[in-house]
């Protein structure tokens, strides 16, 4: 029997369904399955999706029997806040704790007049990049898509969101897959993740406003741009193979070249760019010569860059490069015709800025990962690490 952290959460944690994570399809075969006709799935979508509301009770356009039975077999459940932080510029940090007890970290970042949040796809990390602070933790596993909508469910909350705006006036604009996780390693839950998300029904964030970041999962970029369309950005952060293979070892698996053709593939245009992430490491990858070789790199590909200053966290081995070679890059890059502002370091007080996010979950320990695999507990909830 799998110890009760490994186990499924919703059958070890409660008999009441959680209807948050549902696709349309799903929730109205729950509805059919108590007996309910179709139109009930498009109200509880509002109330759930455009409203917010928690509490079956407070869903005034259902009727009374119909309100107590929902409230008897489901639930609408967001993850438990486990701590909340605020940086002195105005970042928000969530610790969210989900039913297993595993935690995930979510951030929103705020600019003058929106922001975005940053939502995590797993817990913990497959990928090992030598520089992010996510990558030192083992990969747990996958979040769910109920997981990973109410990431930004919360974040919501948390500001008051609610009913969604559809004024545009609203300080959470903006998402990003950008926190602990590669979610093209998760892609079924995140897909049908921002599926809900962009429902216009419901939440109603366009997809020009959703942002998946990958490390370069090349047969699942291509998947991505054919179903999804969403804004693709790379954390590419090396020129060469021999200076990727060192620093983010999935480019043994996907070399750039092949990462250079799928990007080559998916749907872009001037208006709707790729963008290659590109942290600055002193001494590493911040030479003019790799800045030249960067533009070549990328040559054909509608694109622009995002500079990010290397953020300390305790055991690095890295450092940052001077800020005087980081605007030099820049310049380089701007003189050939790209956007490349350096990103401001966001949140760093509170460990939330670029590659400093890692829960506070108890890490499972490799000898449990193979004890797993021995007994072939191997499921979509509970991945084992990615070599």
């Amino acid at each position: 029997m799998l110890p009760v952290a490994l186990r499924p959460y919703e059958s070890a944690m409660s008999e009441q369904k959680n209807l948050i994570g549902l696709s349309r399809e799903e929730l109205a075969g729950e509805m059919a399955a108590i007996g309910e006709k179709p139109f009930r799935t498009k109200q509880l979508w509002h109330w759930m999706y455009n409203q917010g509301v928690t509490d079956f009770q407070a869903m005034s356009t259902l009727a009374k029997p119909l309100r107590d039975k929902l409230s008897e077999l489901y639930v609408v459940r967001r993850p438990e806040l486990s701590r909340v932080q605020t940086s002195v510029d105005g970042t928000r940090k969530w610790l969210l704790r989900f039913f297993d007890g595993n935690e995930a970290e979510t951030v929103y970042i705020p600019e003058e007049d929106r922001g975005a949040v940053c939502v995590s796809s797993q817990v913990g990390c497959t990928l090992t990049c030598k520089f992010c602070h996510t990558g030192t933790q083992l990969l747990v596993r996958n979040l769910t898509a109920g997981e990973i909508v109410g990431q930004f469910m919360t974040a919501r909350d948390s500001y008051e969101e609610w009913p969604s705006p559809s004024d545009g006036g609203r300080m959470i604009s903006n998402i990003v897959l950008m926190g602990m996780g590669e979610p093209l390693f998760n892609y079924d839950n995140v897909a049908k993740a921002l599926k809900i998300i962009m429902d216009g029904e419901g939440i109603a964030v366009s997809k020009r406003r959703i942002t998946l970041s990958t490390s370069g999962v090349v047969p699942m970029i291509r998947r991505c741009g054919e179903e999804l369309g969403v804004n693709l950005a790379v954390s590419l952060h090396a020129v060469t193979d021999e200076i990727r293979d060192r620093i983010m070892p999935i480019n043994k698996k996907y070399p750039l070249a092949e990462l250079m053709q799928a990007l080559r593939d998916y749907p872009t245009n001037n208006a709707r760019r790729i963008t290659f992430e590109y942290i600055m490491l002193k001494g590493v990858n911040d030479s003019p010569a790799d800045a030249r070789r960067l533009i070549k790199l990328i040559d054909g590909i509608p694109a622009k860059f995002n500079l990010i200053p290397f953020n300390k966290w305790p055991g690095a081995e890295f450092e940052c490069s001077d800020m005087r070679d980081i605007r030099h890059f820049s310049d380089l890059l701007f003189d050939a015709g790209y956007s490349a502002p350096i990103r401001q370091p966001r949140g760093t007080d509170i460990l939330a800025a670029c590659g400093q996010l890692k829960s506070d979950s108890e890490r499972i320990r490799c000898s449990r990962l193979k004890a797993r695999l021995e007994d072939g507990i191997v499921d979509d909830q509970h991945p084992l690490p990615v070599a």
